[in-house]
């Protein structure tokens, strides 16, 4: 075990606790807690599989709701303690060491406003490659949590008009729609992560409304990295304090 603590790059007095043996976490992180849609009559936020949460404390930087993460893996929940406690932000942001299947054990049906997810991303086959590290195969393969799984308790669990986003890989998107539609969410806006320009999109943000109305808009897309791989202006707006959104827009 190799602990770190960084800064949380272009959020000022942020700071995340973090473990080099494992993994660190990534710019999906940085991208989903901006893309989510946060308005002032938002009170509870749920994030599913929260790691070492680096989205409750961008979004505590936009928003003054109650937020929640829960994380399956001890030593992650325990990553993320010390990270809410490093950044104060223990007034706000509550965190949960359990398995999001029994989130009924914490809350009703409908208690949250937005829930959102950076889930795991890989189907799991037989002939699936795995990394042995048991903290990576359960944070990237979907071998304790599907997508389908994820998207139904986010539909229990929302009120109606509730927003569930996700950052997902891009050629899953029809996989998500189908869920969404199976869920009885309504996609709302999509935006598309290239890596370079000329390149196929390797990466999607997806929000939707629990029993919402339906009108899709598909958002400018966003290229990560110039051809000499260093992050696109972009990308580097996201490390701005100076341009995350206000609290309570």
């Amino acid at each position: 075990m190799m602990k770190v603590i960084n800064d949380l790059i272009g959020y000022k007095d942020k700071k995340i606790v973090q473990d080099t043996d494992w993994f660190m976490f990534s710019l999906d992180s940085i991208l989903l807690p901006r893309f989510v849609t946060i308005n002032k009559n938002i009170k509870n936020i749920l994030d599913i599989g929260t790691g070492n949460a680096p989205i409750p404390v961008i979004l505590s930087t936009r928003t003054k709701a109650k937020i929640y993460g829960i994380e399956i893996q001890k030593d992650l929940y325990d990553l993320a303690t010390e990270t809410i406690k490093l950044n104060k932000l223990s007034h706000q942001i509550s965190l949960i060491n359990d398995d999001v299947k029994n989130i009924g054990k914490y809350f009703q049906y409908g208690f949250f406003d937005v829930i959102l997810t950076n889930p795991p991303f890989f189907k799991v086959y037989e002939e699936t490659k795995k990394n042995e590290d048991i903290h990576k195969v359960i944070a990237r393969h979907e071998v304790s949590l599907n997508l389908e799984e994820i998207v139904a308790i986010a539909s229990k669990y929302l009120k109606t008009g509730g927003i569930f986003a996700m950052v997902h890989r891009t050629e899953r998107l029809m996989d998500i729609l189908r869920s969404f539609n199976n869920n009885n969410i309504e996609p709302k806006k999509i935006q598309f992560i290239y890596p370079k320009k000329g390149t196929n999109s390797n990466i999607v943000l997806v929000e939707g409304r629990y029993r919402g109305n339906a009108g899709l808009k598909i958002l400018p897309p966003i290229i990560a990295h110039k051809n000499d791989g260093s992050y696109s202006d972009d990308i580097l707006k996201y490390f701005k304090e100076e341009n995350n959104e206000s609290k309570e827009l």
